[in-house]
């Protein structure tokens, strides 16, 4: 049985689910980023695993719209660390990766989850940012690099136009507000 999750960002999204499948005695034949297929047998149901799957923060999707939006945002998050090294645009990337036409997968992700996929990277870029400003000693140039910017100046307007801060009153503070990934959209 096969089944889409919403909300399953990480590998530790991955290891915490397996870990739960395996104590109720599920087989899992794969788990991926948001997707989820266990062994057909008597005693697992889609009930069972809702039960399951909610009791750790996700959810089972059924809809093809919002399938879509979840695997949009599985390529985008597993694709957020390698942007510097990235051939192809995005656009090309999901159309390829869903076998759909990028206008396609726009409209319904746009009507679907309610911003544009192109906003919904910015997002992304920006707690990976805030994520860096706290681990490591990059300067804001590096940082802006890392994640495809054509400057610092560029990534620093728009992490003030998402955060309302600048970066570097965002760097000072103690009470940083970095919000999950599955929590963006």
């Amino acid at each position: 049985m096969k089944v889409k999750l919403k909300n399953m960002v990480c590998d530790r999204c991955k290891t915490v689910l397996k870990q739960e499948l395996d104590n109720a005695g599920i087989n899992v034949l794969s788990i991926e980023l948001g997707e989820l297929t266990v062994m057909d047998e008597a005693h697992v149901s889609k009930g069972i695993l809702k039960e399951i799957a909610e009791r750790n923060g996700f959810e089972i999707i059924d809809d093809q719209n919002s399938i879509l939006v979840e695997n949009v945002k599985s390529i985008l998050i597993k694709s957020l660390d390698s942007l510097k090294g990235l051939q192809e645009n995005l656009s090309v990337i999901l159309s390829r990766e869903l076998r759909t036409e990028y206008s396609i997968i726009s409209k319904s992700f746009s009507a679907t989850a309610g911003i544009t996929i192109e906003k919904y990277l910015i997002r992304l870029k920006v707690e990976k940012a805030k994520e860096l400003l706290q681990m490591s000693n990059m300067t804001f140039a590096e940082i802006a690099y890392s994640l495809d910017y054509s400057s610092g100046s560029h990534l620093a307007k728009q992490f003030k136009n998402n955060t309302g801060m600048s970066m570097t009153a965002y760097k000072k503070v103690q009470n940083w507000n970095r919000k999950n990934l599955d929590k963006i959209v």
